[in-house]
């Protein structure tokens, strides 16, 4: 019989209060300087999920002293408006950073409004400029007489800090993201790229799936199915990190429902060595690292 080393939890919860503490003094230092920490939110429709992310946003914002301009639109907005309001907060000058919360509406397109987001105020790190110099491995930018950090979108990031955070090797180490899309598994790859990680993208075309993932030193999944991976799907003493979030019917728990991602959390504990919980892995190190983009803006205008 294997033995495996006992699971320690990669807790996101603990290391984005850190980092949200830090950014406290930060917000108070600016203020000093007459610079008051502003995100612009812009939310269209009425999702509940979309309404429950951006109310967890509002609410660290909130706690640190960062102040919110918010607007919302009916699902039937049309594109056109909803670029005209993008445009407003864009020549603000008192807005330091912009927050499309996706998904939009089927009628909109996102890649349209993401790009007309100002790449200056761009804090999710989405706008095509910002991924290109990720891509190049640019860390900034300049812009008139202004040098501005690349940002880079913020699940990634997070998991990148996640594992620093508990020390982590992640050179030389082998890396398997299971998911491609343009906001976690494309820019994630190219961070850990970055950091010398031998890296493998897999997603629904992928043959021999959990001969791929059970290489992995580390593995991400970033699927959008929950429970999909079990213990076979994992290496001996891997690190796993799962971006999924999921609602799911439960009649034992007080709210109907429990949280889940797209990791089977008790199938997989007793194999790898680290795991982020869901709730409270990957989600607040997600907001922690979109506060921290907004500081950093504000602090080029202070």
């Amino acid at each position: 019989m294997k033995k495996y080393n006992k699971m320690k939890l990669l807790d996101g919860n603990k290391v984005a209060s850190k980092i949200v503490e830090d950014l406290k003094q930060d917000v108070e230092n600016l203020k000093k300087k007459g610079v008051e920490v502003c995100l612009g939110i812009i939310l269209v429709g009425d999702r509940k999920d979309s309404e429950t992310y951006v109310r967890m946003k509002k609410r660290r914002c909130k706690e640190i002293g960062i102040k919110n301009y918010d607007i919302l639109l009916s699902e039937d907005v049309t594109e056109e408006q909803v670029l005209e309001k993008v445009n407003r907060m864009n020549k603000d000058p008192n807005i330091h950073g912009i927050l499309v919360q996706l998904p939009l509406p089927k009628h909109i397109n996102p890649e349209k409004v993401i790009s007309s987001i100002s790449v200056e105020k761009d804090v999710d790190g989405f706008h095509p400029e910002n991924i290109g110099n990720l891509a190049l491995k640019r860390l900034y930018r300049s812009s008139g007489d202004k040098i501005y950090p690349v940002m880079v979108p913020c699940t990634p990031e997070g998991c990148i800090e996640l594992l620093d955070r508990y020390k982590i090797p992640i050179e030389g180490k082998e890396v398997v993201i299971l998911g491609r899309s343009n906001i976690v598994g494309m820019p994630l790859s190219l961070l850990f790229l970055h950091r010398n990680a031998t890296v493998t993208i897999c997603h629904s075309h992928t043959q021999n799936l959990k001969k791929v993932t059970s290489r992995a030193d580390i593995l991400v999944v970033a699927c959008g199915r929950k429970e999909m991976i079990t213990s076979e799907y994992v290496k001996e003493n891997a690190a796993v990190i799962d971006v999924g979030i999921h609602s799911v019917e439960d009649e034992t728990r007080k709210r109907g429902y429990r949280i889940t991602g797209d990791v089977h959390f008790n199938f997989v504990k007793s194999k790898c060595s680290y795991l982020t919980p869901v709730p409270g892995g990957v989600g607040p190190m997600t907001i922690a690292m979109l506060l921290t983009h907004v500081v950093q803006l504000a602090s080029i205008h202070s």
